[in-house]
């Protein structure tokens, strides 16, 4: 069984696949397991006490401490720093494939290939893993809504503005606005503030009043709400003011950010007039939740679903297998859900691998736990889409973008092109917008823009199928056997 992703969803499911007497390869794009949620700082800091940055890390210790134990018994082969860039069906199995299709009948791939870039540049070097099964948890990155001025230095994602406390133990700045949708901004901005930052406020689209219609999802999550408690308290503490359904409609400065424009939303997410304001700063987090990382299932076919949060993921059962045969998949991969519904997919999905490998092995194992584990992600789930659905983008926040306004970053397209390309230019869908605009061909491949040009062409986020997921030296793909090519 091959692992992809080393968070905390291919974390749970490695060491539990371990457990469960399955040889597991994990392999992580990063140099320690924990993912973008239990991201360590830097070895070279000193931190005395990571764990005061992060929640949960006592689970993480003990999953990261069977992994040490797995590996050293040679049930887990951990490779850090292997960015898997495609999965293909191995050899034998093409074979076996091409016998049954002569038969006229479908056979499911028998294994796969998974192909990496190994190590850093300019040392990176080609490897590949077989496989009988695969476990994509890739993760997820974060959304954007573009704004004008939020290429200006001193502008990060949230989620950046954390990875840069957790991992470099540094501030984004020392006065630091956090803004955007969803309650990774309250996580953020207790952290920033209890690190000493001045966080004068959490700028908030959405209203807390949209969960009013999920109460029994709420209430049978009362830990959940125990921690918005906390963050709520955190806040607090550090006087930091919440402003629900605003937004951060312009950033301001000449070298660096020197102050944001905040205005009122109405239901749709469109400024009202008359209610800007400016609020000084020298930094400002800004994230609108995030979006699942596809490009490994999507590239192998696996079918996809709109999610409450108007973002696309993945397809599954309720063992957490994608709609190809020998392909599973856990965490944000499958709808964006936190660490707790990451940790118990992870393990289902283990489960349900082993399950498929090895009967004999895992009829050992109490069905009991299955059930509890499936009972637990479809309470955690709920939850999940109910926070999806009160943060989901209105329409109308496309009103806060001038023409002028970049959206692609990397090509540097303005929203006034893509306007022209959809409304005068006849394009119908995002492929289009980007052959007549170059948005979404830079170096991120439409990672950071696609649901923003997808919004201005009118047209809902799909999920792109690609050959690869991150970039490969074309020095790799020449030394490919002819059958992966």
């Amino acid at each position: 069984m091959a692992v992809v992703g080393a968070g905390p969803a291919g974390l749970a499911a490695a060491v539990t696949a371990a457990r469960l007497g399955l040889r597991v390869t994990l392999l992580d794009a990063g140099d320690r397991p924990g993912g973008q949620f239990y991201r360590h700082p830097a070895p070279g800091l000193g931190a005395a006490r990571p764990e005061a940055l992060h929640h949960g890390w006592a689970e993480f210790a003990a999953r990261e401490a069977a992994l040490r134990e797995h590996a050293a018994a040679g049930r887990i082969t951990y490779l850090p720093l292997h960015h898997v860039w495609t999965v293909v069906p191995a050899e034998a199995a093409e074979a076996a494939e091409a016998a049954e299709a002569r038969r006229g009948q479908a056979a499911p791939p028998t294994g796969w290939t998974l192909h990496a870039v190994a190590g850093h540049a300019p040392d990176e070097r080609a490897a590949a893993v077989t496989a009988r099964a695969v476990l994509v948890a890739t993760g997820a990155y974060e959304r954007q809504l573009p704004f004008p001025g939020w290429t200006l230095p001193g502008v990060v994602g949230a989620g950046g503005a954390q990875a840069m406390l957790k991992g470099g133990l540094v501030l984004p700045g020392k006065r630091v606005v956090v803004a955007g949708s969803g309650p990774l901004l309250l996580a953020v901005a207790g952290s920033l503030a209890a690190a000493g930052a001045a966080v004068p406020a959490v700028v908030e689209a959405a209203a807390y009043t949209a969960y009013a219609g999920r109460v029994p999802a709420l209430l049978r999550n009362p830990g959940k709400l125990v921690e918005a408690a906390g963050y709520g308290g955190a806040l607090a503490r550090h006087h930091v003011r919440l402003l629900t359904r605003h937004a951060v409609t312009e950033a301001h400065g000449t070298d660096r950010i020197e102050a944001v424009t905040v205005a009122r939303l109405d239901r749709d997410w469109r400024p009202l007039p008359g209610t800007a304001r400016r609020i000084p700063c020298d930094a400002l987090a800004v994230g609108h939740g995030l979006v699942p990382q596809l490009e490994l299932a999507t590239g192998l076919g696996c079918a996809t679903r709109p999610g409450p949060d108007a973002a696309v993921a993945l397809e599954v059962d309720a063992l957490q297998r994608t709609s190809v045969p020998g392909i599973w998949s856990a965490g944000e991969t499958g709808g964006i859900g936190g660490a707790q519904l990451a940790l118990t997919e992870g393990e289902l999905a283990a489960h349900s691998v082993a399950a498929a490998l090895s009967p004999e092995r895992a009829a050992t194992d109490s069905g009991r736990r299955v059930e509890r584990l499936a009972r637990r992600r479809a309470r955690l789930r709920a939850f999940a889409d109910a926070m999806a659905a009160a943060h989901r983008p209105g329409d109308g926040w496309t009103g806060w973008l001038r023409d002028d306004a970049v959206v692609c970053r990397c090509e540097e397209v303005p929203a006034g092109r893509i306007r022209e390309a959809a409304q005068d230019l006849g394009a119908r869908d995002a492929r289009t917008v980007k052959l007549l605009t170059r948005a979404g061909m830079g170096w991120c491949q439409g990672r950071m823009c696609g649901p923003a040009v997808a919004a201005l062409a009118g047209q809902e986020p799909v999920a792109d199928r690609r050959p690869f997921s991150c970039p490969v030296p074309l020095s790799h793909l020449a030394e490919l056997p002819a059958t992966d090519r």
